[in-house]
């Protein structure tokens, strides 16, 4: 099981029973160009309210007492399109041009980000591409086909999705929106922890899956505005750690095809943007394994009747197996999704068969 490190996000700490774990603030690199800020999602929110669903926030008496925490669940499961991708995507596509809505849109995406920008294409009436690996689940790429996007399929062992998506714009004159290295969609992640903090209030952390980052960057970004004392901690899989591995190294680290459960999260790395705003922000990250990742997600199914994905549960599993202290703290968890491939359940309950089952 990962553990949560000790560098990050400056002035905070976590005190615990075993002492201070203390956190220092690291300078982002500027030559990139400017990095969205939480004006920014302040406009995003603008700009998606009557589009994106405002997702409730869900408490339990059992997670508390397994805890030992007030946890706050802010359900992006229910989102349209099934994750919180769609705050992103709508944000981004809405913001182009008559020329560019006109010519449409290619994205790369495992399957969240493809139905995210399906959806706002077929509600924009901008024809969208998707760049979807060959393996995705079946359940995304069907909603994603369902919306009325044109699917281009890569193997995920040898194909560049990236390169396959700019080859796709340059070549038809497509606007790319990438699933997490853009401004603006950035900006339109960072609506749910917004969200969030408008309804719970303050926080002491926020547990935030990550993948490539724009969810994470944009919550850090809210916590600061809008909660200054919370720590945030990006969740990832054991086997997709890299951003982990940026964070405490403070060089941009990647991993190849993670074989994980989450495959939300088996991004090869942080984006340009990401990194320095993940770095800058965010107070920690730690990983969980995929047995505890299922346990939670079935855990979440069966004691609060939320439908979360494996990437979804991603922080709820850090919460629960004790990477980050959270007893006697105000928690946020962000739960990303809720698009299940049900083939997978079977197996993923043969899995974990052995963890016993937390009584209510």
């Amino acid at each position: 099981m990962g553990r949560v490190g000790r560098a990050g996000r400056g002035g905070s700490g976590w005190p615990g029973g075993s002492g201070w774990w203390y956190c220092y603030r690291i300078a982002a690199p500027t030559s990139i160009g400017p990095l969205p800020t939480f004006a920014d999602i302040e406009r995003a929110a603008l700009q998606i309210a009557g589009a994106a669903h405002k997702t409730p926030v869900v408490t339990s008496r059992s997670v508390n007492q397994r805890t030992g925490a007030q946890v706050f669940f802010k359900c992006e499961n229910l989102q349209r399109a099934g994750a919180f991708k769609f705050r992103g995507a709508y944000n981004a596509l809405s913001r182009l041009s008559p020329d560019e809505r006109r010519r449409g849109v290619v994205a790369f995406s495992s399957g969240n980000h493809a139905q995210a920008v399906a959806l706002a294409g077929q509600i924009l009436d901008i024809p969208s591409v998707i760049v979807m690996p060959a393996d995705a689940p079946t359940v995304k790429r069907a909603a994603a086909e369902a919306y009325g996007a044109e699917i281009v399929t890569y193997d995920r062992e040898r194909d560049d999705r990236e390169a396959i998506g700019r080859r796709l714009s340059q070549e038809r004159g497509l606007a790319l929106i990438p699933p997490y290295d853009h401004p603006d969609v950035i900006a339109g992640q960072g609506t749910a922890a917004r969200e969030l903090f408008e309804e719970a209030g303050g926080l002491d952390v926020l547990l935030v899956p990550c993948g490539g980052g724009g969810l994470l960057a944009g919550s850090a970004l809210a916590a600061e505005a809008m909660s200054p004392g919370c720590v945030v901690v990006g969740v990832e899989p054991d086997a997709g750690d890299d951003a982990t591995r940026s964070f405490r190294t403070k060089q941009l680290q990647t991993v190849n095809n993670p074989q994980t459960v989450a495959d939300g999260a088996r991004t090869a790395s942080l984006g340009s943007l990401t990194f320095p705003l993940v770095l800058e922000n965010v107070g920690d990250m730690t990983t969980v394994s995929d047995h505890a990742l299922l346990a939670a997600m079935f855990y979440l199914w069966e004691r609060l009747k939320l439908v979360v994905e494996p990437t979804g549960a991603l922080g709820a599993a850090a919460a629960f197996e004790g990477n980050v202290p959270v007893a006697g703290r105000r928690v946020g968890v962000i739960l990303t999704g809720g698009n299940v491939d049900l083939s997978q359940v079977s197996r993923w309950l043969a899995e974990t068969s052995g963890t016993p089952r937390r009584q209510a």
